[in-house]
């Protein structure tokens, strides 16, 4: 259980940062890096959502998605070490929801001739945001993991690589599921 009395503790005021396994690292620090722009992008999916109440079945799996994000941090914030107790990891379970659900979301939406510009709805527009916040979340973690002595569950990188194609499929639902979509048109303004 988590409790929160006293916000601030001072002991970030030397530029550092304590990870869930008690660990100092600098604020700077790629795992921490990491953790927040996971961060970042359960943020996005909390404006997202001030458009979605009318989508209730889309709003639910955002909310669901915002809890795994937590979950995602708290297992980015406690690296894995062999012989250590285990603590709370995204599951490769996780990711097969959020397979599922796109593919719930994609079943009524026409196949796509061109890419999609962020736009359309605000909600859309802000899916797209959250899409590409999630990608560098994304990038940081992969990088994470190549370093040596940072271990990361592949299921944390899945989870990244399948939430941004949940958040496009989601753009595109909200968007009238696709009529309403922005769509690229190379060349057009030369």
């Amino acid at each position: 259980m988590v409790v929160l009395n006293r916000i601030y503790t001072r002991t970030g005021d030397d530029g550092s940062t304590a990870l869930g396994s008690g660990e100092r690292r600098q604020k700077y620090d790629l795992r921490v890096a990491a953790y927040g722009t996971v961060d970042e992008t359960n943020a996005v999916l909390g404006t997202v959502r001030l458009h979605t109440a009318n989508a209730a079945d889309l709003d639910a799996m955002l909310g669901r998605i915002q809890n795994d994000l937590f979950d995602l941090g708290a297992d980015l914030a406690v690296p894995q070490r062999a012989g250590k107790a285990e603590r709370l990891r995204v599951l490769s379970s996780q990711v097969d929801r959020l397979e599922s659900e796109i593919d719930q979301l994609n079943a009524p939406l026409a196949p796509l001739n061109s890419f999609v510009l962020p736009g359309g709805k605000p909600a859309a527009a802000y899916l797209h945001v959250a899409r590409t916040v999630c990608r560098r979340a994304e990038r940081m973690v992969v990088e994470l993991a190549a370093q040596p002595d940072e271990p990361v569950s592949e299921a944390a990188i899945r989870y990244l690589n399948r939430l941004s194609d949940f958040l496009f499929v989601a753009s595109r639902t909200v968007n009238d599921n696709g009529a309403g979509d922005v769509l690229w048109v190379p060349g057009q303004n030369r």
